[in-house]
C-alpha cells in the first residue's frame, strides 16, 4: 500500500471512530460518503487516438454534468453498444474495443458515471449509475449490446431487470461487482468500523434504496432475466472475488455463458484474448438487425 493511501486510510478510521463514539448514525452517513467516493485524485485525462475521433456527447442528470462518447461506423450493421466504466475508471479504459466494434458496423456509446472520468460530481452509488445507465438508454437507445466492468456491472444488470421495453440482445459482464455485501464488509474491515456504526450504515442504504445491501447482488439479479449473457471472471481477482460468482456456474442457467480466466486478475479486459471474445459475443448480433 502506497504512503499516501496507509495516511489516508489512518485519517478516515480515525475520524469514523472518533464521531461514532457520539453518534453511529453520524459515523455511519460520514463511513457511506466515503464507501461511495472513488479514491484516485480526479486528473486531466489525455485522450487516447480513438477518443479524438468521437462525436462528444453530454447531458444533465440529477444535477451532474454527463459527458460521453459517440463513434459511426462507416457502414452500420443496425445495433448500437453501450459501454460501461467499473469504480473509480473511465471510458478512455475501453480504447482497445472502438475500432474493433467500428469495423463490424457497431454505433459505440461510452459515458463516465458521475464522479468519474469527464464527468461531475464526487461520489458514486449503485442506484446513480444504475438511474443514469436508464437515462442514457432512454436518450440515445435502444442499444443491443451492454458492456459493463466490474461497479458498471452492477448497475448494468440493475438498469435491465428494472426495464420493461427495448431489453438489449447481449449483456456482457467483465469481473462485475457480483456482491454489495461482499464490498460493505471488506471495507468496514479496512477501516476497523465497529458493529454499531456498521448496523447504521445498513439501515442508511435501505432508507436511501429501499433494499438491504444483500438485494445489489449481480448472482440475485442475473437469475431473474433473460438475456443472453457472456460473463468473464478471473479466479485471481482480488476486487470481485471469483467465489461471489462460482455457484452460478453450476446452476446452468440458459442464458449465461462463462469465461473462466486464471492470472488477469481485475482487469481481464484488457487481454486480447478476452477481447476478441467479448467483441466476437457481439459479433453474433449482425445477423439479426432490430
Amino acid at each position: 500500500m502506497k504512503l499516501i493511501q496507509t495516511i489516508f486510510l489512518t485519517y478516515y478510521t480515525t475520524k469514523i471512530k472518533a464521531i461514532g463514539l457520539l453518534s453511529p448514525a453520524k459515523a455511519a452517513k460520514s463511513a457511506f460518503e466515503l464507501f461511495c467516493t472513488p479514491y484516485s485524485s480526479r486528473k486531466t485525462y489525455e485522450a487516447p487516438d480513438a477518443f479524438e475521433n468521437a462525436e462528444r456527447l453530454s447531458f444533465t442528470f440529477q444535477q451532474h454534468q454527463i459527458h460521453g462518447f459517440q463513434w459511426k461506423p462507416k457502414v452500420p450493421n443496425g445495433h448500437k453498444v453501450l459501454i460501461c466504466h467499473g469504480f473509480d475508471s473511465h471510458s478512455y479504459r475501453f480504447e482497445r474495443y472502438i475500432d474493433p466494434l467500428l469495423n463490424h458496423g457497431f454505433e459505440i456509446y461510452a459515458f463516465d458515471a458521475p464522479g468519474h472520468g469527464l464527468s461531475t460530481g464526487k461520489t458514486i452509488n449503485a442506484l446513480l449509475y444504475k438511474e443514469m445507465i436508464l437515462e442514457v438508454i432512454q436518450m440515445y437507445g435502444p442499444f443491443s449490446g451492454l458492456m459493463a466492468h466490474s461497479f458498471g456491472g452492477i448497475a448494468a444488470t440493475l438498469a435491465i431487470e428494472e426495464m420493461k421495453d427495448d431489453l438489449p440482445k447481449r449483456l456482457i459482464l467483465i469481473a462485475p461487482a457480483t456482491e454489495t455485501t461482499r464490498s460493505v464488509n471488506d471495507f468496514c474491515r479496512h477501516l476497523k468500523i465497529s458493529a454499531r456504526v456498521r448496523r447504521e450504515m445498513e439501515k442508511l442504504i435501505v432508507q436511501i434504496g429501499g433494499q438491504p445491501p444483500s438485494w445489489y447482488s449481480v448472482a440475485r439479479a442475473i437469475q431473474s432475466l433473460s438475456v443472453p449473457t457472456l460473463w468473464l471472471h478471473d479466479k485471481k481477482d482480488r476486487i470481485t472475488p471469483y467465489e461471489d460468482m462460482k455457484h452460478l456456474t453450476e446452476l446452468n442457467l440458459p442464458h449465461l455463458e462463462f469465461v473462466i480466466t486464471e492470472g488477469l486478475g481485475h482487469s481481464l479486459y484488457k487481454n486480447d484474448a478476452v477481447a476478441n471474445k467479448v467483441i466476437g459475443f457481439l459479433v453474433t448480433l449482425k445477423n439479426n438487425v432490430y
